[in-house]
């Protein structure tokens, strides 16, 4: 199998102040291509740490792909490590970045990028540059050893552009190269290691390379090897897990709400409290959503939910915000203004404050309301949930999303 290691480079992404998503993204392209992704680094902007990746996996790896580091500021040493490594200079690449100044039209921008023209247009002399479709800084290409080395710019959208543009007829699997593929089966509902127990020889079989997954309420089994116990694999895991398996390609409730809504002819609405939006940017995520999702109506003061959602004043006052009275007139009420088959309501609270003895901080109330026999039928329960503040918020969507897809499931 193919070989590759994936670099990405910031002293951001080691402080925190960043999340690293490019070298993600990037292996799962590599897996489905039938590449092996060997390690994932992170470095920091220095010139001696990134020479010291070059050293160490140059000659040991098929590809080893950077990100970030190549824009036009005093903390960017990408270029000037590849250089170092390469033991050459570096010259502007006029040729490449001529391209570049050319799409810009507006003549304040083509001046702002021609003035980062003597830093972002600099190439070790003994590499290529890569023109870069989405953004102003070059890319830099080089082979030694057998290693294809390839740096890229850490913005997200100009790396996926450039990594689709440079790497796809590296990543094309060779002829005659037996068929390596994976697969992803989404289990809700079945803790982490009764799930294992139930596929114990799935698990044992070293042809496969089986990565269980656990999140809250949600267990996926990626399964990846040859093409055709992948396949037998994935269809022992859906047997065995019958009623709480995802559909056939969604490995997440929101793509598993809206192809059950489409199969079926459902349409979703929520209504959102203590979650704030969370559910309908949850939805939102995935294309083609408005297909089954509606819209989400996000309440959380007592007016906002007498307003748009027709919560009596005598729910409130009786039952109060957090209840199941109130989340079941919440779900009725986004049902109606939103003319969908099944709604979904939230309310609870978050935190730190507002707890009582009575109903303390983590408590939330969730209720369904769906059309059946052409009448509204509504139901509700309670979860406690310990935590902090985004724990709670994050976990009650999750629990909504799972309610939703095993309600749409019985529709």
């Amino acid at each position: 199998m193919k070989t590759a290691v994936l670099v990405a480079i910031g002293d951001e992404l080691l402080s925190g102040i960043r999340r690293e998503g490019n070298c993600a993204s990037l292996v799962w392209l590599l897996h489905d291509a039938g590449w092996s992704v060997l390690r994932v680094e992170i470095v920091p902007d220095d010139v001696p740490r990134i020479v010291d990746v070059l050293e160490r996996w140059v000659g040991k790896t098929e590809l080893l792909v950077f990100s970030g580091g190549l824009g036009p500021t005093h903390d960017d040493k990408t270029r000037y490590a590849l250089a170092e490594y390469l033991k050459c200079g570096l010259s502007v690449n006029d040729v490449l970045y001529d391209r570049i100044v050319a799409r810009f039209e507006d003549a304040s921008w083509k001046a702002l990028v021609e003035r980062s023209r003597p830093v972002q247009g600099l190439i070790p002399v003994e590499a290529q540059g890569v023109y870069n479709p989405a953004g102003s800084a070059l890319g830099i290409h080089f082979e030694k050893s057998g290693t294809q080395v390839w740096s890229f710019p850490g913005v997200p959208f100009e790396f996926k552009a450039m990594a689709r543009q440079e790497l796809t007829p590296f990543l094309s699997r060779k002829q005659g190269e037996s068929a390596r593929s994976w697969k992803s089966v989404a289990v809700i509902g079945v803790p982490e290691s009764l799930a294992v127990e139930r596929v114990p020889e799935i698990v044992a079989d070293d042809r496969l390379h089986i990565s269980i997954l656990p999140s809250f309420g949600l267990v996926e089994f990626v399964i990846r090897g040859d093409a055709s116990l992948v396949e037998s694999a994935a269809r022992t895991v859906r047997e065995r897990f019958a009623g709480h398996v995802l559909p056939e390609g969604c490995v997440t409730l929101p793509e598993a709400i809206l192809a059950t809504g489409r199969e079926k002819g459902l349409t979703f609405s929520c209504a959102e409290s203590c979650t704030g939006g969370l559910i309908g940017a949850a939805l939102t995520d995935v294309p083609g959503s408005s297909a089954v999702f509606a819209g989400s109506a996000v309440v959380y003061n007592d007016q906002a939910k007498k307003k748009l959602l027709s919560v009596e004043s005598f729910v409130l006052d009786n039952y109060g915000a957090v209840s199941g009275e109130c989340a079941e007139s919440m779900a009725r009420g986004a049902l109606d203004r939103y003319g969908t088959s099944l709604a979904l309501a939230v309310t609870g609270i978050a935190g730190p404050d507002g707890g009582t003895q009575e109903k303390p901080v983590g408590t939330v109330w969730f209720a369904e309301a769906s059309w059946v026999a052409g009448e509204v039928e509504s139901r509700s329960f309670v979860r406690r949930l310990d935590g902090d503040r985004e724990f709670v918020r994050e976990r009650a969507a999750r629990i909504a999303l799972i309610a939703a897809w095993r309600r749409m499931c019985e529709l």
